[in-house]
């Protein structure tokens, strides 16, 4: 997945390069847009905040993260 924050506003814009894009209106700063990124995703597919977890790129935009049993959902 590949984050870009301080967007202008908050959304999934779709597929580039292989990897999910995502603008988030929060700041890098203090793992905000990290925050708003899990947030962002947990509404998106429907599951708990709980369930989405940031596994790499905690400093970088490229991130990739883990959704538990988001299938149940679905």
């Amino acid at each position: 997945m590949r984050v870009t924050p301080r967007a202008s506003r908050s959304e999934i814009t779709g597929i580039r390069n292989g990897a999910l894009q995502v603008r988030t209106t929060a700041a890098p700063t203090d793992g905000k847009a990290n925050k708003a990124t899990v947030n962002l995703l947990a509404e998106f597919l429907g599951v708990p905040k709980a369930r989405v977890s940031l596994l790499r790129g905690q400093t970088s935009r490229d991130k990739q993260f883990l959704v538990r049993n988001a299938a149940d959902t679905l």
